[in-house]
């Protein structure tokens, strides 16, 4: 335990690195899924096969792949070395966006269908209706498991410790620490565990507030959102929530 204080500040040097592709990678994340889940919906077969392509080919190649891919073999082919961060982040956010594009799409298909045809009734147009009516609820639905999704992210993170040059928690631990400090590595991977842990709750922390605030702006008690989200994630339709 002598050098814990010798081990945390040289983690901590790697933690900015991974902060930074978490958070860009759950940025891109959003970005992608939205659009790619309700393409996933669309009457436009094209667009339908256009994300379909991309959900499949990111949830169906490994991800170290996928990165090596972008890194090294994409400069092949365009003549442009990206960033090693910006090639991390692009890869997380292309991997879990394509997951997040599913969650998009059972969320919207969740949206009871009366809701939907009384804003037909309406004369509400399909932007309206998406707006004002079916992405209100389809948001307080896709929060809890977006929770999961960006803590899968987080722990993702440590893939780029594969990049060289790129300094985060893991590749600080394992390439700096373990070398120098392999009597204590008990020590060392147990505070990587800590470090990743803490980041999480701030993610679920975040998180949380989310899913009050989309619950409050629908009417409804953030414990019913939850017992909804236990059902569906159990495979069971939810009943009498809406």
């Amino acid at each position: 335990m002598g050098d814990l204080s010798r081990i945390v500040p040289i983690l901590f040097q790697g933690l900015p690195t991974t902060v930074t592709a978490a958070v860009g990678g759950i940025v891109l994340t959003i970005v992608l899924a939205f659009p790619a889940g309700l393409a996933l919906l669309s009457e436009h077969r094209w667009l339908r096969t256009i994300s379909r392509v991309y959900v499949e080919v990111f949830r169906g190649t490994s991800e170290v792949v996928q990165l090596f891919w972008i890194y090294f073999v994409l400069p092949l082919l365009v003549g442009i070395q990206l960033i090693p961060l910006v090639a991390g982040i692009i890869v997380l956010g292309l991997n879990h966006g394509a997951y997040g594009a599913e969650i998009v799409r059972g969320a919207v298909q969740s949206v009871p269908r009366a809701q939907v045809e009384g804003a037909i009734a309406l004369n509400m147009s399909p932007a309206q209706r998406m707006r004002r009516v079916i992405l209100p609820q389809a948001i307080a639905e896709m929060l809890p498991p977006f929770n999961n999704l960006f803590i899968q992210l987080l722990k993702s993170t440590a893939i780029l410790s594969l990049i060289p040059n790129l300094e985060d928690v893991t590749r600080q631990g394992r390439d700096v620490l373990v070398p120098n400090f392999g009597s204590d590595i008990v020590l060392i991977f147990t505070v990587m565990l800590l470090i990743y842990l803490v980041l999480a709750l701030v993610i679920t922390a975040v998180m949380r507030l989310a899913e009050r605030a989309a619950a409050r702006r629908l009417g409804r008690r953030v414990s019913s959102v939850a017992r909804m989200k236990a059902a569906d994630l159990g495979g069971i339709p939810a009943g009498g929530g809406h």
